[in-house]
């Protein structure tokens, strides 16, 4: 699938760490459509690369704005007092080098995290830092329909950091249907007004905000963050088909807190197998019955303590590339190129029969 060329029609500063590219079709042509939650997959070119290095950022603009795309790129440094790691190499060229007028290249919208369109359940969005950026695409989705009630709560350590507060505000204050929360670690002098709470997300702030219903729950943010929302909704009784994140790193890290279970191989005999394919990761020498637990083979093989190599979580990058020795697959997110016969991409994959992964 070819890269379009889009333009960057505006670059705007939406706190220190995190910049708004606005982006125009370089041809002309019309948008893809795209729903909330959904990102751009980038390939771009930086000096003394040999190839394009390829990264996904959300879109943050409202999927009815069919006239550009937005995406907010936080810049990532290495940490205070540790020189010896690197720098962002994409987020840094982007922010210092990429201006109005520059063209980069970028596939069609894509991704799975998006609001289930056929529920008429409240939603609450939840986002840590820069993982507000898909949620305030949600929101604009929300504020368009008007038919469901939404609560927006953001964390981030202060106002210095805190992006598109001023837009979520807007579109609370015009939609009675819409509440926001604000909750900075870190609050300054500087930040009064700005911020409702202070410290982190809790379990008890969601219980004093929220009143006793049913909620679909969308949560995006850095990997402590999410973990500790999730354990938190799970402690508040929220049933696991309710919770939906976006995370690009093993869903184990969020919905596991402790180590996986040892899991003993299964036969044919066995009555487990007749509730799904099994699935035999060959060089483990493990055979476990696909249950259904996991959303794709990458976080089913993570489940069970195996640790395959990936990178986009998003059929993207073919990392994830393994050798199906055995079966067949179905690939729930199409895959950006699609694999070699007697290969996989396991992180947007499950099984249709019973299959053999050289893993």
């Amino acid at each position: 699938m070819e890269a379009r060329r889009f333009r960057v029609a505006r670059k705007v500063r939406e706190s220190e760490v995190i910049s708004s590219f606005y982006l125009e079709a370089a041809d002309g042509r019309p948008l893809e459509p795209f729903k909330g939650g959904q990102f751009l997959t980038f390939e771009i070119d930086l000096p003394g690369q040999d190839e394009a290095v390829v990264r996904e950022y959300s879109l943050s603009s409202p999927p009815h704005d069919t006239a550009r795309y937005r995406v907010a790129v936080k810049r990532e440094d290495a940490p205070p007092g540790r020189s010896d790691l690197p720098s962002g190499l994409v987020s840094n060229y982007l922010h210092d080098h990429v201006e109005e007028g520059v063209e980069l290249s970028a596939h069609d919208p894509r991704g799975q995290f998006v609001l289930d369109a056929d529920s008429t359940q409240p939603v609450v969005l939840l986002s840590g830092g820069v993982g507000l950026t898909p949620t305030v695409s949600m929101l604009h989705e929300l504020a368009a329909a008007g038919d469901r009630d939404a609560w927006f709560i953001h964390a981030c350590d202060n106002g210095r950091v805190h992006a598109m507060g001023d837009e979520v505000r807007a579109l609370a204050a015009g939609n009675p249907r819409i509440r926001t929360h604000f909750c900075y670690r870190f609050p300054e002098s500087g930040d009064a007004g700005r911020f409702d709470s202070e410290g982190v997300v809790t379990k008890e702030l969601l219980q004093s905000l929220l009143p006793l219903d049913d909620y679909e729950f969308y949560l995006c943010g850095p990997s402590p963050f999410m973990k500790a929302i999730y354990g938190a909704l799970r402690d508040l009784g929220v049933h696991n088909d309710r919770v939906h994140f976006e995370f690009f790193g093993p869903a184990t890290l969020i919905t596991e807190p402790e180590e996986p279970a040892k899991v003993a191989p299964v036969t044919e005999s066995s009555d487990a197998a007749a509730a799904g394919p099994q699935v035999t990761f060959r060089k483990s020498g493990k055979t476990v019955v696909w249950d259904g637990s996991a959303e794709t083979l990458l976080e089913f093989a993570e489940s069970h303590g195996l640790q395959p190599e990936f990178s986009c979580r998003a059929g993207v990058c073919n990392t994830c590339m393994i050798g199906l020795a055995a079966g067949e697959v179905h690939y729930i997110e199409e895959p950006l190129d699609p694999p070699e016969p007697g290969t996989a991409l396991i992180c947007c994959s499950r099984p249709i029969t019973d299959v053999e992964l050289d893993i």
